[in-house]
């Protein structure tokens, strides 16, 4: 019978290059500059690398089809090297492959690797999710922007639980301001600028009720894992390391477009979320987990996942997002490295790069904004249409001995 993986893979090492537009360097070279601090951080030759996963989205600006531009520019010694992608997911999947290989006793060592050069695409946003994404089902979907798809998400909210959507800004643009101040304090953010509230509310409309601060950012950037078994942990002299408690994946079977979507939900976070606490023993996140790095594409989408995740009840998130639940000195601190807000989404790397920040908090290693003892971290992704999508869930946290 399955019984999970919590505490059966530990994280002896991270790397994060800085997030923003990075002109100066192709994706190779910011798999360099993550590859080279992971490795230091484990402590252990390349050479001990037994597989790899490399996560990037759009290969007609990245690294192509295949894994083996990770395998030279690394110069792996001749391993198992895997190219994967599955939306906003693709770091996370590259996670979970080399997480689910070292729990499957299959490698001792393996890394994850994600990646993406978004600046070189000729977008001022993502390209068209048609282009992106073929065909589903026989459908095609020509000029659907990702701003359009998660205005309709902000519209079917409001609609569900009555809110005034003037409301419902002030408690995006509180989701915004909040992830801005976080990002002033992370030198590897892109961007570094608070922004107020009433900024927010009155910069120019992108997608109604979406204005421009609503919406991440375009990055170039790269994020990198080690991962090994906690015994070997030990042996390497890793102490008060950190391990996976959870790792969960859900995928929209298309109901959700046919007649299941209610427009303001997610169900693939609500059962990945689900899933993954079950997995990892946690009976109330609210109350167990000590900080999160979600999805926060747009100010909507951070909105409405605290509820998919189980944290706010079902309507309620704007009101703890107003009281400073999620905020950095809240109960819950949400996106304290500055989140997809601050650091853009290169779409390859985003997954690795929220785990980067729980481990560097659960090390005590977050400098400004560091958080007090810290025991828990989740982190989430979203990729695709909002009623047709992929949820990734992983929790991390200190390992216990």
């Amino acid at each position: 019978m399955a019984t999970g993986i919590k505490d059966k893979v530990a994280i002896i090492g991270m790397g994060c290059t800085k997030f923003g537009e990075r002109w100066d360097v192709g994706a190779e070279e910011l798999m360099v500059e993550a590859f080279q601090e992971a490795i230091q951080d484990a402590g252990i030759d390349k050479n001990e690398i037994q597989a790899a996963w490399l996560g990037t989205c759009f290969d007609e600006v990245n690294v192509g089809k295949s894994a083996l531009p990770a395998s030279m520019t690394l110069r792996l010694p001749n391993i198992s090297v895997t190219r994967v992608e599955n939306f906003c997911a693709s770091g996370t999947e590259a996670f979970r492959g080399a997480v689910y290989a070292v729990a499957s006793g299959a490698y001792d060592i393996a890394m994850a690797i994600g990646v993406e050069k978004l600046k070189d695409i000729g977008y001022g946003g993502l390209p068209e999710f048609s282009s992106a994404m073929g065909t589903l089902n026989g459908l095609w979907f020509p000029n659907v922007t990702a701003p359009g798809c998660f205005a309709m998400l902000a519209s079917g909210y409001a609609a569900k639980y009555g809110i005034d959507m003037q409301e419902l800004k002030k408690a995006m643009a509180h989701v915004s301001a909040k992830s801005h101040a976080n990002g002033v304090l992370n030198p590897k953010a892109h961007l570094r600028k608070a922004v107020t509230e009433e900024k927010i509310l009155n910069a120019p409309m992108i997608a109604y009720p979406l204005g421009l601060f609503d919406c991440c950012g375009v990055s170039d950037g790269s994020a990198c894992a080690i991962v090994t078994t906690p015994e070997i942990a030990k042996s390497l002299g890793k102490k008060d390391f950190v391990t996976v408690k959870a790792l969960q994946l859900s995928l929209s079977n298309g109901t959700e477009m046919a007649y299941e979507w209610d427009g303001a939900h997610f169900i693939t976070a609500a059962k990945a979320s689900t899933e993954a606490y079950k997995e990892a023993g946690i009976k109330n996140p609210r109350e167990e987990l000590s900080l999160m790095e979600v999805h926060d594409c747009f100010s909507i989408t951070e909105l409405v996942t605290m509820e998919d995740l189980h944290i706010s009840e079902r309507g309620k998130a704007p009101k703890d997002i107003m009281d400073g639940f999620y905020d950095l000195d809240g109960k819950l601190p949400c996106q304290v490295d500055g989140g997809l807000k601050c650091f853009g989404h290169p779409i390859g790397a985003s997954g690795l790069r929220m785990l980067y920040e729980i481990y560097l908090q659960l090390h005590g290693r977050a400098d400004k904004r560091q958080l007090k003892d810290p025991k828990l971290g989740l982190t989430h992704n979203l990729g695709g249409f909002p009623m047709m999508n992929v949820c990734s869930v992983a929790i991390i946290g200190k390992y216990d001995v």
